[in-house]
């Protein structure tokens, strides 16, 4: 048996529209006006046919708008089941967060209420399936929506809630990780201390130990200068260290002792401490022992000889044993009266609140602090040196460049590269000595260059 199709019989629109026309029409003839006379009086077949035309415009009209009302209730339905599942799909996102979040730390109650919560959500969403499916919408599309929206709200500021906890927990791991770093470093640099305290205090100078004055050459007098050089500067980072602890103006105190500098970089300014350092260590070098023993000294003790054995004598002790063995020699009166000139009581208050190394150095009691060990052996490779100097002969001669002097490879070496690479220097202003840093020597027609700093300067010295 053939089947039937649905289009043969369901009307379409405009037959309904003449069949109601029709209806209405043989409803409408018996309530014509009948006259006096018994004869009904028949419309003309026009006024007919208008009539069932206008009547046919407003059924049409009617059908029109509930069919459109009709696919307005559908489209909102649709919006509704379509909020469904966007509200349902966030709340599986939430559960998902969850679970992870329970894995890390473990918490098996939060990883069964998270599962029991996905499972829940893919049944909803297999039910919503079934639902656009079937076309079975919600009867109420606007409470519906109304409540997706509330819930997929909810989802969402869960999901954020524990992605917030993942990321303290996230933050908390690299704290830790932080403070762990951190005392890592600290002992990598406790190592290193250790390691340049015993480089200071051995250094390349056991490659001396065999030495005889016979012997000597500038080469000699090179090696000790440049560990000298390496003291220096392990004194003056920790010093400068401190000072920015004590709450010290660094820019200030280098103005203080280098006025008018203009530095390339702002590390350089480092430079113009140990130029302050080397000025005081360094200070009346080309008098035999410093001056310390007045204007009479000894012819005996003038001798070549008699510094060369003082150098070798305190070149193979370490500089505590010997300040130990003899706290009245000629090498601890150095060192109390350049740790006096060096320290400023201003400066060793703000340090170590108080000034108790500066009274026992002042009493040629020496301590045992970091910060006075570094000054000892800085103090020993200057004396070293000085011992040195006056092992030669003839003994070799210091010299420094004044401020403002052009720039000679012969007697110089810049400790700055940036004062050559700058593209904005012409002839007129070629960068000028602005300090010395290291001071140079002369041993017989053997220059060793002393290290400068260079800058622009606005009043430049004809040198």
């Amino acid at each position: 048996m053939e089947a039937v199709r649905p289009s043969a019989v369901t009307p379409s629109k405009s037959k309904w529209v003449r069949t109601l026309s029709k209806v209405l029409h043989l409803h409408a003839a018996p309530a014509g006006i009948v006259p006096d006379d018994g004869v009904q009086k028949v419309k003309p077949k026009e006024t007919e046919e208008w009539d069932d035309s206008k009547t046919a415009k407003r059924l049409s009209q009617k059908f029109d708008r509930l069919h459109d009302e009709e696919e307005l209730e559908k489209m909102v339905a649709v919006e509704a089941l379509i909020a469904k599942i966007f509200a349902t799909v966030s709340a599986t996102k939430a559960g998902y967060a969850q679970l992870q979040h329970s894995q890390s730390p473990y918490d098996a109650d939060g990883i069964q209420a998270a599962d029991r919560l996905i499972v829940t959500e893919l049944k909803k969403l297999s039910e919503l399936k079934q639902c656009f499916v079937k076309k079975q919408y919600d009867p109420s599309p606007e409470r519906a929506l109304a409540l997706a929206e509330i819930q997929e709200q909810k989802s969402l500021a869960k999901t954020f809630e524990i992605l917030g906890k993942k990321l303290e927990s996230q933050l908390r791991l690299k704290e830790s990780e932080i403070i762990f770093l951190r005392e890592k470093l600290d002992e990598s640099n406790k190592q290193n201390r250790l390691l340049e305290k015993r480089l200071n205090q051995s250094g390349q100078l056991s490659m001396l130990d065999n030495l005889h004055q016979s012997g000597l050459s500038p080469s000699h007098f090179i090696t000790v200068l440049r560990q000298t050089v390496k003291s220096i500067r392990s004194f003056v980072r920790p010093m400068i260290d401190e000072m920015k602890s004590a709450g010290w103006d660094i820019n200030a105190a280098a103005n203080s002792i280098e006025r008018g500098v203009v530095y390339w970089k702002a590390d350089d300014i480092c430079f113009a401490f140990e130029s302050f350092i080397c000025r005081e260590m360094f200070k009346a070098f080309h008098i035999p022992y410093f001056s310390l023993l007045g204007n009479s000294v000894p012819e005996g003790k003038k001798h070549p000889q008699v510094f060369f054995q003082r150098f070798m004598e305190l070149k193979s002790m370490k500089v505590k044993e010997y300040l130990a063995a003899k706290p009245k020699s000629t090498f601890a009166k150095f060192c109390r009266t350049k740790y006096l000139q060096v320290v400023h009581p201003k400066m060793e208050s703000s340090f170590f609140s108080n000034m108790s190394i500066r009274d026992m150095v002042g009493s040629y009691q020496f301590p045992d602090t970091n910060f006075f060990t570094l000054f000892a052996e800085m103090a020993k490779r200057v004396w070293l040196l000085h011992c040195l100097a006056f092992a030669f002969e003839p003994e070799a001669s210091i010299f420094q460049i004044s401020k403002g002097c052009r720039f000679s490879e012969v007697y110089m070496e810049s400790v700055s590269e940036e004062a050559f690479i700058s593209s904005d220097i012409s002839l007129e202003s070629q960068p000028r000595v602005a300090f010395t840093v290291i001071p140079g020597f002369r041993l017989g027609k053997t220059v060793i260059q002393c290290q400068v700093y260079l800058s622009i300067l606005k009043n430049k010295v004809t040198c």
